[in-house]
């Protein structure tokens, strides 16, 4: 086996992931609000359906379309606002992979990177209701 192959092979997954970005981020038509049920090609396990008023399900969303989306995917998937109004907090939440190639194509983001992240939202307490707390 020879050596640094590792150079090539990390090369060939950006290119993966570069053939997929559309050529502008006005090309990001996706919805801005309501329910997204993203097709099996995009997210075949676990969470299926995602409310966009909801942070964490709009965030696993996003950092998923961007792993697993297709160029088409994209497009149909993202909104171009909201993927910027995200940037600070998804570019933590992705492969470096991902987000340099997404930053070394699109300035809009890039310019985004030193932004620090939104802290994530509370996660709401359950509080036992059963005939102790009565």
């Amino acid at each position: 086996m020879e050596g640094g192959s590792g150079g090539t092979d990390l090369e060939l997954y950006r290119e993966k992931f570069r053939r997929r970005l559309p050529d502008s981020l006005d090309e990001l038509h996706g919805p801005a609000q309501g329910v997204v049920e993203p097709p099996a090609t995009v997210v075949w396990s676990g969470l299926r359906v995602f409310d966009l008023a909801n942070e964490r399900q709009r965030m696993s969303l996003y950092r998923t379309v961007l792993a697993e989306g297709m160029r088409k995917d994209l497009s149909v998937l993202l909104n171009r606002d909201i993927l910027l109004g995200s940037w600070p907090t998804l570019r933590t939440l992705v492969s470096t992979t991902v987000r340099s190639v997404w930053e070394d194509r699109f300035s809009e983001l890039r310019a985004l990177a030193d932004v620090p992240p939104a802290q994530p939202p509370a996660r709401r307490r359950r509080t036992h209701q059963g005939p102790a707390a009565a």
